[in-house]
């Protein structure tokens, strides 16, 4: 879902205590290294085996639109079960670096149970949204970037003066330091871009992280207010990806 345009964030605040962050992470990883689309699991075979069983690992677990909609039990939970499933080595690793670097503070900053409620929440309505917005799909929508998006549009509301180290391949991946305001709403505008132009490639879903960050970001909004924001300039997350 989420595509590398290359990010690194700062050193990450000694002694921050982010279980869910790390949790999810651990989780996330661990269902894939399972699963049939990791290639480790000798369980799945080889060949036409294997790819017939990463076909129904998706269509089980992930979003498919067209039957999200229809109201049926399972297809409704599929949403939340999506936020676990990565279509790629790729797809998993720049997700979950995403979440390291972003996620800790914010947890922090909410609290465990909170984020926990808050990165689910968001997830599942991005993807919902998603599928609304492509009602007759059959294409499988996995992924956690829905959520990671809000993580990333909560950050930015709690965390607008953050020192986000960023490599930008137009500038010959000089590292040069900008504040989260700067570099997030960038990302945005990468995403929204892609979004109209109909790169909704496989493995893409640039709507759904439109979605996710904005409702992060309204949502820490209106919950914490300027009293929770981050005044002066803060260290961010230690990592190197792309949401």
């Amino acid at each position: 879902m989420i595509r590398t345009w290359g990010v690194a964030a700062g050193r990450m605040l000694k002694g921050q205590s982010a279980p869910v962050t790390y949790g999810l992470i651990a989780v996330c990883c661990l269902v894939f290294v399972i699963s049939p689309v990791s290639g480790l699991n000798p369980a799945y075979g080889t060949g036409d085996e294997v790819l017939a069983a990463q076909q129904a690992y998706f269509e089980r677990w992930g979003v498919v639109p067209s039957e999200l909609l229809s109201g049926a039990g399972r297809p409704l939970l599929a949403p939340a079960t999506a936020l676990f499933v990565h279509g790629s080595w790729l797809h998993l690793l720049g997700n979950m670096l995403f979440l390291f670097v972003f996620g800790a503070m914010a947890e922090e900053r909410m609290g465990h149970v909170h984020f926990a409620l808050f990165y689910v929440g968001c997830g599942y309505l991005a993807l919902f949204a998603y599928a609304v917005a492509h009602a007759g799909s059959v294409q499988t929508l996995v992924g956690a970037s829905g959520a990671i998006s809000a993580v990333l549009g909560a950050f930015l509301s709690l965390f607008p003066k953050a020192r986000v180290t960023s490599l930008f391949p137009f500038l010959f991946f000089l590292p040069l330091r900008f504040p989260a305001w700067v570099v997030l709403p960038f990302w945005v505008v990468l995403q929204w871009l892609a979004a109209l132009q109909g790169g909704q490639g496989p493995g893409v879903a640039y709507l759904a992280h439109l979605v996710g960050f904005s409702l992060g970001f309204v949502y820490a909004w209106v919950r914490y207010g300027r009293t929770a924001r981050v005044k002066e300039p803060a260290p961010a997350t230690e990592g190197d990806s792309q949401p």
